[in-house]
């Protein structure tokens, strides 16, 4: 892994990140590389196999999948998995998965702070309302 500098070089040499061809400032395509790396197709298929996966990279998977198409969201998630594999290997932890729920709870406390920022922006205030139970 010495041969990488960084995640973003590793993730690149697997032609996993997206394409910057953009001339006179306009984006003319964002496709990956094309590249027959054998390691890239194993991870675009654990991706794949993250559909079902109850983890918090499943949870990931399936969000993107909701926002794009599957092919993309399977580029996507394999990219996460070279970033993943890539740390694992030069700093030597290991992976701890916190799990669909704590993912979806994260992911939901993003959401609540960008809208009361973008609330506070427009000199609106966020207020919670009561949950019945």
């Amino acid at each position: 892994m010495s041969r990488f500098p960084t995640e973003r070089h590793f993730a690149s040499w697997l032609g996993l990140c997206p394409g910057t061809k953009i001339t006179g400032g306009k984006v003319m395509s964002s496709k990956t590389k094309r590249c027959a790396n054998r390691a890239a197709q194993a991870l675009r298929l654990a991706a794949a196999a993250l559909r079902t996966s109850k983890s918090a990279l499943g949870a990931y998977f399936r969000r993107l999948c909701s926002r794009m198409d599957k092919a993309k969201a399977v580029t996507a998630a394999a990219h996460k998995l070279a970033r993943l594999i890539y740390t694992m290997f030069t700093r030597g932890e290991e992976y701890t998965d916190q799990g669909q729920e704590y993912y979806e709870e994260r992911y939901r406390e993003r959401v609540l702070h960008q809208l009361s920022q973008r609330a506070a922006k427009l000199g609106w205030k966020m207020v919670a309302l009561e949950q019945p139970t």
